[in-house]
């Protein structure tokens, strides 16, 4: 058994280094492949560095080529730099020698020629205003380019041009004094442009058709107002325009138009009625029903009081006015006592005086109420203002125009309803206790009289 297994160790020994010297041999081989492998890419690299040295060295070649063309460039540069810095130095002594001799040349034209310089700006504004410009187009054009060549340049004005100015400020001052009738493009209210007769009044006013029209300087064009003053000034326009030459009232614009174009911008009662908002609809529905009750109480206490004085005039009682009910009491009860007869008509008089002030305390609340819903208005309205300002901030005050409409334009309805809704209801409450008053007063005469019978 020992035999044996000694046998296996010597076998296996012997296996083992025949396998070592195999891998022995192997690695060998690898080593001398890396090695060849090695100088391959020494010399591959070494050939890529020796290109890229040569490009290197090229391109450092091209790189000194544009430098040295570089500064030879601003080189050049510089030379043409101080001779156009001498070239202006010798230009500025001649600019001011030149204008120093044009100065004395031109002497007192120089001031004169300012002066005209500004009399032609200050003209040019005037006629691009002037509702003559309608009918005499192409003026401040005129003016404002003389203007502008001597303002930007030493030229000087001609004969013909100073000619031209004078002639244009006097043929304004001319037209100022004038009525006349040309035919002209005018925008209609519509926005409908068509050709019309129109009349100047100097330099006042535009119509036509009866209307009053409005010039536009900048843009050179007659549009109708699109709100018309009063009636009276639009017949005077119509009478104007139909005239054979004889003299017409007339209303004018001493501003040229100014004041009329304000008119666009003032709001009509509907406008302002509208600026309130519901509350201010409220208020006045509230107003019209309180002012058709007193009206309807007004009549039926007119109707009752003369019904009353006819009454007091006749002798034979009535029952179809309040005093013929109450005298009707004494002949109802003939034989009653003065105590008695007395209850009784206190009694009729006070059935009578609820028919009499009937719908009055309806009247007194609508001139309390319509106050606060006046205030009710302006607190809603001051609170859109101020959620404005919140939002907007107070940049533009156009934004906050809205609430303080609503706040004054309630306010101001609310103090119309109440004020003739107080004074409806004093009015009333005192024909009313006036008509009582006769009541009590023949009431009192015939107790006495059936006293002084007992």
């Amino acid at each position: 058994m020992f035999k044996q297994m000694k046998k296996l160790v010597v076998g296996l020994t012997a296996i083992g280094l025949s396998f070592g010297a195999v891998a022995q041999n192997d690695r060998a081989l690898d080593l001398d492949a890396l090695l060849k492998q090695l100088e391959e890419g020494q010399f591959t690299q070494s050939q890529q560095n020796k290109q890229r040295e040569e490009r290197f060295m090229q391109q450092r070649a091209q790189q000194d080529q544009i430098l040295d063309e570089t500064r030879a460039k601003r080189d050049q540069l510089l030379q043409q730099s101080e001779q156009l810095e001498t070239q202006f130095e010798e230009n500025e002594f001649k600019l001011a020698d030149l204008n120093g001799a044009l100065d004395n040349r031109m002497g007192s034209l120089k001031e004169l020629f300012g002066v005209l310089q500004q009399v032609a700006g200050d003209t040019k504004s005037k006629f691009q205003n002037s509702v003559i410009s309608a009918q005499i187009p192409g003026r401040s054009e005129f003016l404002d380019n003389m203007a502008q060549e001597m303002g930007k340049s030493s030229k000087l004005a001609s004969i013909e041009e100073i000619e031209r100015v004078w002639f244009e400020i006097q043929r304004e001052m001319t037209e100022s004094g004038d009525v006349e009738a040309f035919e002209t493009s005018v925008v209609e209210a519509g926005g409908e442009k068509v050709t019309k007769e129109v009349v100047r009044v100097g330099p006042f006013a535009l119509v036509s058709d009866g209307k009053y029209l409005d010039y536009n300087g900048t843009t050179g064009t007659v549009a109708e107002l699109v709100r018309q003053p009063a009636d009276r000034y639009q017949d005077s326009a119509s009478a104007l325009q139909n005239s054979d030459g004889n003299i017409v009232e007339f209303g004018i614009d001493p501003t040229g138009g100014s004041i009329l174009g304000l008119l666009v911008q003032a709001p009509t009662l509907k406008e302002r009625v509208e600026q309130g908002g519901v509350v201010g609809y409220i208020i006045l529905i509230v107003g019209a029903f309180g002012l058709i009750l007193a009206i309807w109480r007004l009549v039926a206490l007119t109707i009752t009081k003369a019904k009353v004085d006819k009454q007091l005039k006749s002798k034979e009682i009535k029952t179809t006015n309040p005093l013929g009910r109450v005298l009707k009491v004494r002949d109802t009860y003939p034989h009653a006592d003065t105590e008695a007869l007395e209850l009784h008509l206190t009694e009729a008089i006070l059935g009578e005086v609820p028919k009499l002030s009937r719908n009055l305390t309806i009247i007194k609340i609508i001139s309390v109420v319509a106050p606060l819903m006046g205030l009710l208005g302006t607190v809603t309205g001051m609170i859109n203002t101020f959620q404005a300002i919140t939002l907007f901030g107070t940049g533009d005050p156009k934004l906050m125009a809205g609430g303080i409409s609503t706040a004054l334009v309630t306010t101001v309805l609310g103090l119309v309803v109440a004020i003739p809704m107080t004074l409806l209801y004093a009015m009333l409450n005192t024909r009313s206790k006036n008509i009582v008053y006769i009541l009590q007063e023949q009431a009192a005469g015939v107790i006495a009289e059936r006293a002084e019978r007992s």
